[in-house]
């Protein structure tokens, strides 16, 4: 009997190890897949990539704002943002499309990938897709710029009842495209509204809660100055700016229509980043992130508006 018990104690040994191996593999195969899962937009940023490192690097950005220090930035208060210009369809484009009801005819557009200081022209039908790396409720406010400085009045042209059902609401991973993709259109048209208009101000604020005695309607709206100036007041910082490089041009993905078009979908590390990452040295995460998005205009001015 001592020799069976001994025969067994000493096989146990082995299978107990090897349990354990296997459990461990689970784990470590369960926290890279949770870690994939997770949008790190600070950390594909690249910023402080080590040159010795063997890990594998999917993008890079270039600091485009070198005054604004890129240390003591904490991971959930960037807010990364694309803005996609769309031309016509050609026959060797390989990226996704965008198909647009026009009257009895329906017209094929590719989004294309424009740098946060790309020029815009009138006419030019352009999108922007927003994504937050924290939870909160976004909103976004256009103001028109003119040469002498000045800006135009604020318009509130997100959250709007007729986009997302004036859904706000936002989390690491998930995109918010403005127009969405069921908008009718699915753009905004550029036109000029008098001879020094030179650009557009958006000012894009993530808050961890919604904003109150805010309306929602179905369209843009006049937004008070006064609300407008106590925000930056309150939340407005020198904020910083990161520009991936050789990505301007790109075309749409499908992962970033599918993450679009479904509110449920979250994008991961593994799939596209954002064109621009906005950054603010600082800003905790208790507090509303709030960071100014210009878009530049060739010669004469363009309004970013919906006709």
């Amino acid at each position: 009997m001592t020799l069976i018990r001994n025969f067994f104690l000493y096989r146990r040994i082995p299978l107990a190890l090897l349990f354990c191996l296997v459990t461990l593999l689970a784990v470590v195969a369960q926290q890279a897949q949770e870690s994939d899962a997770t949008r790190h937009l600070w950390d594909t940023a690249f910023i402080n990539q080590n040159k010795t490192s063997k890990k594998v690097v999917r993008r890079s950005y270039r600091v485009v704002t070198p005054r604004v220090s890129t240390t003591g930035v904490e991971p959930d208060s960037v807010i990364g943002v694309t803005l996609w210009r769309l031309r016509p369809n050609r026959r060797a484009d390989a990226g996704e499309r965008i198909i647009v009801q026009e009257g009895a005819d329906s017209t094929s557009w590719v989004p294309e990938r424009v740098s946060s200081t790309g020029k815009l022209s009138e006419g030019d039908r352009i999108r922007i897709s927003i994504e937050a790396a924290r939870t909160g409720y976004l909103y976004v406010v256009d103001q028109e710029m003119y040469a002498d400085g000045s800006k135009g009045e604020p318009y509130l042209i997100f959250p709007t009842s007729r986009t997302r059902a004036g859904d706000n609401s936002v989390q690491a991973g998930r995109v918010i495209e403005i127009p969405a993709q069921d908008d009718a259109p699915p753009f905004f048209t550029l036109k000029r509204t008098r001879s020094n208009h030179v650009g557009e101000t958006m000012t894009v604020l993530v808050s961890p809660t919604p904003i109150p005695n805010l309306k929602i309607s179905d369209k843009a709206q006049l937004l008070s100055i006064d609300t407008l100036n106590s925000w930056e007041k309150s939340w407005g910082v020198p904020t910083g700016r990161l520009e991936m490089n050789n990505g301007e041009g790109k075309t749409w993905t499908k992962q970033e229509r599918d993450a679009g078009a479904d509110r449920t979908r979250s994008l991961v590390d593994s799939e596209p980043a954002p064109q621009t990452i906005y950054y603010r040295p600082g800003v905790d995460t208790t507090t509303p992130v709030l960071v100014k998005v210009e878009l530049q205009y060739a010669r004469a001015g363009r309004s970013v508006r919906a006709r």
